[in-house]
């Protein structure tokens, strides 16, 4: 009991951090799901991987609803690109099967390294909010990004939200703050269709899951309250941050491996 209360203890700290940076830029999974192997080191990984999507929904749920109050959703781009991911999760999922993931894992190093220089060079990227597109166009665009993101994310999965940020600011003309509160939404439906897996198969820790996502709740909350208040300057800086450490780990990954 008393290593269960301090495994436990450790990983709503975990999640809440977690759940603060994931409502900014994303990322969360690169602390909490570490932690979750480092904590429970004997757990099947699918059944630590659904503990993660189940504490991670509620707090991505939350900063979606918290930044939906304050913000103009651009609902018509943002509800087809979320559609579209949760479809092709599944896809995506499935495609493990065939296709190892270190056979892509230099590909998405590359394309990391390519959005922090993108990013750093130019300055005025996802400063000004101007939507690019409209009519057809934009519901294709939407679609064709949510489909990619969705099928990465039940394929691979790491910097998920970040990669969406990006994408949003490049084809779409969002902010970072705009952004930010578009990849939540789509980030709860490729969280739902990992869950529509992960529990009817039981591969969950109940006691876990519940604490971990109230803790996740918990930092979504302090995370939406600083971008709120900050602005796109505050989301830029974190979004290199935390493209850079998964660019350091994917590097690490790929040629460490």
């Amino acid at each position: 009991m008393e290593i269960f209360e301090t495994a436990l203890g450790w990983l709503v700290a975990a999640a809440f951090l977690a759940g603060l940076v994931d409502a900014v830029v994303g990322g969360g999974g690169l602390i909490q799901i570490p932690a979750l192997f480092a904590a429970q080191p004997g757990v099947a990984p699918a059944t630590l991987f659904g503990t993660n999507k189940f504490a991670s929904v509620f707090g991505t749920a939350n900063a979606a609803w918290r930044y939906a109050r304050r913000v103009e959703m651009p609902w018509r781009t943002i509800l087809p690109a979320a559609i579209a991911a949760f479809a092709l999760s599944y896809a995506g999922a499935a495609a493990v099967a065939w296709l190892p993931k270190d056979a892509v894992r230099p590909l998405i190093l590359i394309l990391l390294i390519f959005s922090a220089v993108y990013t750093l060079l130019k300055k005025d990227f996802g400063q000004l909010h101007r939507p690019a597109h409209s009519g057809r166009r934009e519901l294709a665009y939407a679609v064709l990004l949510g489909g990619v993101i969705g099928f990465y994310d039940g394929f691979f999965g790491p910097g998920t939200g970040s990669f969406l940020i990006f994408l949003f600011i490049r084809f779409f003309g969002f902010d970072f703050l705009h952004a930010s509160a578009g990849s939540k939404v789509v980030n709860v439906a490729t969280n739902l269709a990992a869950l529509a897996y992960f529990l009817p198969a039981g591969h969950i820790i109940a006691a876990l899951a519940v604490g971990m996502a109230v803790a996740n709740v918990a930092g979504s909350i302090t995370g939406t309250w600083l971008a709120l208040k900050h602005g796109s300057g505050f989301i830029r800086i974190v979004f290199l941050v935390v493209v850079g450490v998964l660019i350091v780990k994917f590097a690490w990954d790929t040629f460490a491996g």
